[in-house]
């Protein structure tokens, strides 16, 4: 079948006007082993490295870093301990580990359902947990690229995890109130606080993990002071004060506020938590985030305004040194008042012992922060803002009141509200982009911003023929001509009374038509006036004519032939009128809600229509009847236009999406997905090889057309493919045998992947199957006619090499994910179980891969026990199994511990010597010193 009609597919070509994305957190990241220098940011799906010196985005080599994303949103970064890996949660439940030496994605973990909120790795950097919105808490083996349980207990979105290090212990907290502790080497929750009466939205460890500290909805940051049962029990361990939070700023435990303790039982043997007070923000609204330093020195957080407030944490030596202090004070007051020595009575106030030391104002409001204390004692905080900006400020700590120095702003690379119009220039090469508070024009195959102009809040714009001067149509019924080359506001014009909510060229390029909210169509035409401060003559706009309407326009465009003029109105038609005499032509109605965008067709035949009804409509623009009626978008429809010379045009929608449509076919040929929130706007080029497109996601997009064709089968064929794949992710999970839905669970997630896994490991065992039964017959027909007759060995196993069957199923086995593999086992049908239990046997005899077999074969018996031990079959094939694996993993642990052995006693052959080294050097610097010394002294006695 030939194609009837070849259309071109339009491909993304860049991400640019974004600094940070302000859904997921900031984090500072080690690039070259230099600490508090480098940002990591989310960027929509991307997360962006930024150089807050230099104020751009960090290079690994020669390209710049950019860890790129798939499809979804950032939604929460975490650095590893090494700093060598940054683990980034998605929107979708995804967690990927990149590597920051070269920026790709190392390990893919999939387990949550919905939007990852908290990531924290353990110490060592060998575990990764995560909370999601989906209310599950999941703990991940990175070394091991898999996932160890999941855990279940919250009721609501999980906003915070934290490991405590030196126990295996976890605690974590939630939109529910709760806060929870967990003993990971059982897998169960042992306590939980509900003395927060809302969501728990922050929440830290200070004092070497002896204090954890939660941030609320209220002005109150509670303070828990934690308790080890087994430090307690020890009789060597000194006796700590405990503070009792007595000041004016800190509020006492009442009655009402008592810390309630679920589980009391299993608890009383791990930690106790109990609240010693509260330190009083001094925002009133909920807290946003709650952070540490790594040193746990510094505690700093923020509400929803735009003030962090930054506290210092005393350690245990200050604290005691304070106390002894205050007890030198009190004696000498009471000797002073002739009082008994009041030394029991003293304690040190919670707010004494975190202080507040000052707070730091940014320009916008705060969304997420990261802050690091340098060996120096200087503090550098980095803050991600709400309206597209980075700032770093520094803080001396040393000094006697400390002021915080804003270092860097990295805001160059975009707007700070929304963008509401885009324009393409006539040469391709240059784009506008106007928002509420500027207009930028950025170079189309650089994506620098090459002007930044000041400017009312931007409605409509476009390039004056010759692209040397642009006009802005703005909320407040002005029009601004701006003049590139020098980036200056030539003039304003007070045009309408309302908001300009549409402007339109004139296809003779002499003039232009804006309509507004004041229900006026107004003419102007470009004219040369002269300056009264120059010689030359400047462009300038003159008012001709109006047209005076019933209702607000929302839209206006021109017929190419100049003839006509199209008017949307606030009463959901659109208007022809004859552009000449003004006179009314045609009335297009049919659209229930007003239509917010339209374009006429090159040829003057067609014009499309685009309504809040997320209809689009195309009419003939000859009688004004209405061809076609398309569902576009999921939300209003936001801007409309033709590809130059063709009938195919292009729609932004509120739904995120851009689409592009056939006006004659009226035929969806492609959907374009990138954006993460409403498109606002779009331009496309006027050789119809670019689109750029503007969202609430801060982003702008460039698009591009690319050589490769589209056909419209395969098109749909890939849409129902994708349709199905996110069906199979939101299917129910499949149950495991003698599971209980209790609290620890499985941690992976079925997903089209591990579906894929599984089909792989059936096919290798059906070939396996196939060909042993084809080598017996093979024998048996060689035994027959006496001779070596010659075997055909399969295409696929001849591709392997020439392998036999049963390598070919570990190979294929080797090739699962390793965080794929329990999930794709648990799709597996049991009729192919016994095959792989025979073979699991035959590879362990032969010590291949013993660690993966080995893991694979305890999840098979776990999730078949009843099936495996009820068949007599396999009961000589669970015996063989049980010599071999117990002999195997014996050898393999014995070659570990003498490793181990090994390098433990070259680590300390090495320490020894650099000893040695270390006093060698030492001993010859001083003689030499001895040397000099006489050298001079025998120098001053010559003198002499």
């Amino acid at each position: 079948m030939g194609l009837t009609r070849q259309y071109l597919r339009y491909g993304p070509a860049a991400l640019f006007g974004l600094v940070a994305s302000a859904r997921g957190n900031a984090a500072f990241v080690a690039l070259r082993g230099e600490r508090g220098r480098c940002v990591a940011v989310p960027a929509c799906e991307h997360v962006f490295v930024w150089d807050t010196r230099k104020g751009e985005k960090a290079r690994a080599g020669a390209a710049v870093l950019i860890l790129k994303g798939l499809k979804q949103e950032v939604s929460c970064l975490c650095p590893s301990p090494d700093g060598l890996h940054l683990a980034v949660g998605y929107e979708d439940g995804s967690i990927r580990v990149f590597s920051l030496l070269s920026g790709e994605a190392n390990i893919t973990f999939n387990g949550h359902k919905a939007a990852v909120t908290a990531l924290q790795y353990d110490h060592l950097g060998g575990r990764l947990v995560s909370g999601s919105k989906d209310t599950d808490v999941i703990v991940w083996d990175v070394i091991n690229e898999s996932g160890l349980y999941r855990l279940r207990g919250h009721k609501d979105a999980v906003t915070q995890v934290l490991f405590l290090k030196e126990k295996n212990l976890l605690v974590t907290s939630g939109k529910d109130a709760l806060v929870k502790w967990w003993d990971l080497d059982t897998q169960h929750c042992f306590k939980t606080l509900v003395g927060h009466r809302t969501e728990v939205w922050g929440m830290a460890l200070l004092s070497e993990e002896k204090r954890l500290i939660t941030g609320s909805a209220d002005s109150e940051l509670r303070v828990w002071d934690i308790t080890y049962i087994q430090e307690v029990e020890d009789p060597d361990e000194p006796e700590t004060k405990k503070s009792k939070g007595s000041s004016p700023g800190a509020k006492e435990n009442t009655e009402e506020d008592e810390t309630l303790e679920l589980d009391e039982c299993p608890e009383e043997r791990l930690v106790k938590c109990s609240k010693v007070g509260s330190i009083m923000r001094e925002g009133r609204d909920r807290v946003v985030s709650l952070a540490t330093d790594r040193t746990g020195k510094i505690l700093a957080c923020h509400g929803t305004d735009s003030v962090l407030e930054v506290f210092s944490v005393l350690s245990e030596e200050e604290v005691q040194k304070k106390l002894e202090k205050k007890i030198k004070k009190a004696k000498k007051k009471a000797k002073q008042n002739s009082e008994e020595e009041p030394e029991r009575s003293v304690e040190l106030s919670l707010q004494e012992e975190i202080q507040r030391v000052t707070n730091i104002r940014a320009s916008s409001k705060i969304k997420s922060f990261d802050l690091i204390l340098s060996p120096k004692g200087e503090l550098k905080i980095v803050l991600l803002l709400q309206n597209n900006i980075i700032e770093s400020y520094n803080l001396d700590l040393s000094a006697q009141v400390p002021q915080a120095v804003r270092a860097s702003k990295i805001t160059i690379g975009g707007h700070r509200s929304d963008v509401r119009t885009l324009a393409f220039s006539s040469d391709n090469i240059a784009i506008l982009s106007a928002a509420a508070e500027s207009v930028k024009i950025w170079n189309r195959s650089t994506l620098q911003c090459i002007r930044t102009m000041d400017c009312e809040y931007a409605l409509c714009s476009l390039f004056v023929p010759g692209d040397r001067q642009v006009i802005i149509g703005t909320k407040t019924g002005k029009l601004q001509l701006y003049d590139l080359a020098s980036g200056s506001l030539m003039e304003t014009l007070n045009a309408h009374d309302g908001a300009v909510w549409s402007i339109a060229l004139s296809p003779d390029q002499r003039g232009f038509v804006t309509g507004g909210a004041d229900k006026c169509v107004k003419f102007w035409e470009f004219e040369l006036v002269k300056d009264e401060s120059s010689v030359q003559k400047r462009l300038s706009m003159k008012h001709v004519r109006i047209l005076q309407l019933d209702e607000d326009v929302l839209c206006v465009r021109y017929s190419p032939n100049q003839k006509l003029l199209a008017v949307s109105l606030l009463d959901c038609t659109v208007k022809i009128f004859y552009i000449d005499t003004l006179k009314f032509f045609l009335s297009l109605y049919g659209h229930k809600l007003p239509v917010l965008c339209m374009d006429i067709s090159y040829d003057g035949t067609l014009i499309a229509t685009g309504s809040a009804d997320r209809n689009v409509k195309i009419w003939g623009l000859d009688f004004g009847d209405c061809h076609r009626s398309l569902f576009a978008h999921d939300d209003s429809v936001m801007y409309l236009q033709f590809v130059a010379k063709s009938h195919l045009f292009f729609t932004a929608g509120k739904d995120s999406k851009i689409k592009q449509w056939d006006a004659d076919k009226f035929e969806h040929i492609q959907t374009l997905e990138g954006h993460h929130q409403e498109v606002w706007c779009l331009a496309l080029s006027p050789n119809g090889d670019y689109v750029v497109s503007a969202s609430h996601d801060k982003s702008l997009r460039l698009w591009e057309r690319t050589r490769e064709p589209l056909v419209l089968e395969e098109e749909r064929e890939m849409e129902r493919e994708a349709e199905y794949e996110e069906s199979v992710a939101k299917e129910e999970q499949p149950v495991v045998a003698g599971e209980t839905q209790g609290e620890a669970g499985l941690a992976g997630k079925k997903t089209i992947e591990t579906i894929k896994a599984a089909e792989r490991i059936m096919e290798a065992i059906e070939l396996y199957r196939e060909e042993t039964a084809k080598l017996t017959e093979h024998k048996a027909v060689c035994k027959a006619v006496g001779k070596e007759v010659p075997y055909p060995v399969n295409p696929i196993l001849r591709a392997y090499g020439n392998i036999t069957p049963s390598a070919y199923v570990l190979e294929v086995f080797k090739k699962v994910k390793s965080s794929e593999l329990e999930e794709s086992l648990l799709v597996l049908p049991f009729s192919y179980v016994p095959d792989l239990l025979r073979l699991f046997n035959e590879y362990i005899h032969l010590g291949s891969e013993v660690e993966l077999l080995c893991r694979a074969l305890l999840f098979l018996l776990k999730i078949h026990f009843g099936q495996i031990t009820s068949n007599h079959m396999l009961v000589t094939v669970i015996e063989n199994l049980k010599k071999t694996t117990i002999s195997r993993v014996s050898e393999a642990r014995d070659v570990l511990g003498f490793n181990m052995a090994g390098l433990q006693y070259l680590k300390r052959e090495i320490e020894a010597k650099d000893e040695v080294t270390f006093f060698a050097d030492a001993t010859d610097r001083f003689e030499e010193k001895k040397r000099k010394r006489k050298k001079k002294e025998k120098m001053v006695l010559a003198v002499l």
